[in-house]
């Protein structure tokens, strides 16, 4: 019996070596990161006469990001998430239409109504199934998009809220009509917003949402309170939403009611599925792509764009598993033997 053990022990311990050992996350910046993110630098310079156009594809890409946080990472399915981005584009707006026309506070401001919302909305998320959360969702989205609508002495309605007076970057930089000034005020929180999302995905909070959604049945047993991970996540992705929507009201100078509209939830998760899921620089290339695709094609047909969108839709679906970037990845480790196969 003895000798039994101490075999099957030996046999443990080959294995052992033999299989490498799980790799933690790595905080490190690679350099594939760096060149994506000096890429928006260089279309400024490149591509002087569509900032604006850049600007909105960066706070879309912002806004892409909240939704990967909590579909991508924790697994919870959302289809009116632009609820928060609506109340963060409304609040900046209203705060700047009644005299408060400062930016920095007013981008803090939509965040933190946004993230209320999502706090009190998420216990209701959380205690259902993928079903039971979609129905959730987008109830939650059709209220607050009718309450605005019916509410028009206070959000313009239909004509959306116009008259902001946003004021001064930091009491200098004032927002141009080229959109100098807007875009890297809009780059500045993108990367600082990023970098922070980047840090908590990869940290053991991080982690534990990746279990949650890989096996939420799984993470009690290891001491995991799923439904207060669930909430932290859902609240934090309502933040940034917000944070985007504020950040889009201040950039434009105007609020439409279509920011809390269903479209606009429905075309987030389209960018997810473009660039991919649970993986950050996902969405913001999903929504770099969409935004490109869809200002491209309209020019060219602007009344049947949107067959070519849901055509490019399902070519990713077929042809790349896991988004753009995960037929990247794929294409990769294709790559790799044939190189380690040459002398």
């Amino acid at each position: 019996m003895n000798a039994f053990v101490e075999t099957e022990t030996k046999t443990v311990s080959q294995a052992a070596r033999i299989l490498p050992a799980p790799k933690l996350p790595n905080d490190r910046w690679q350099p594939l990161e760096i060149v994506f993110w000096l890429l928006p630098i260089a279309a400024y310079f490149a591509f002087p006469g569509y900032l604006v156009l850049i600007s909105q594809i960066m706070i879309v890409g912002l806004f892409a990001v909240s939704l990967d946080l909590i579909l991508g990472y924790a697994g919870i399915v959302s289809l009116g998430h632009a609820a928060f981005f609506g109340l963060g584009a409304y609040t900046a707006g209203l705060l700047s239409v009644h005299g408060w026309g400062e930016p920095l506070s007013g981008l803090l401001a939509g965040g933190v109504v946004a993230g209320v919302a999502g706090l009190l909305t998420a216990f209701l998320v959380v205690r259902g199934q993928d079903l039971t959360r979609l129905m959730v969702t987008l109830g939650i989205g059709l209220m607050l998009f009718e309450a605005a609508n019916k509410a028009a002495f206070i959000t313009g309605g239909v004509d959306g809220l116009s008259g902001m007076m946003v004021g001064k970057l930091f009491g200098t930089f004032e927002f141009d009509l080229n959109g100098n000034v807007a875009f890297w005020y809009s780059f500045a929180v993108l990367f600082i917003v990023f970098a922070v999302l980047r840090r908590v995905v990869k940290s053991p909070f991080g982690l534990s949402l990746i279990g949650i959604r890989e096996g939420v049945r799984r993470m009690p047993s290891l001491g995991v309170n799923v439904n207060r991970r669930l909430v932290a996540v859902f609240t934090l992705g309502a933040v940034i939403a917000g944070l985007a929507g504020a950040l889009l009201a201040q950039t434009t100078q105007f609020v439409g009611l279509d920011s809390l509209g269903f479209p606009r939830s429905a075309e987030l998760v389209i960018m997810l599925v473009l660039g991919g899921t649970g993986r950050l620089y996902g969405a913001l290339v999903g929504a770099a792509v969409f935004m490109l695709a869809q200002d491209y094609i309209a020019g060219l047909n602007p009344t049947y764009w949107q067959f070519y969108i849901g055509l490019l839709l399902v070519l990713i679906v077929l042809f790349a598993r896991g988004g753009i970037l995960g037929g990247l990845e794929r294409l990769l480790q294709l790559v790799k033997p044939q190189r380690k196969e040459q002398p």
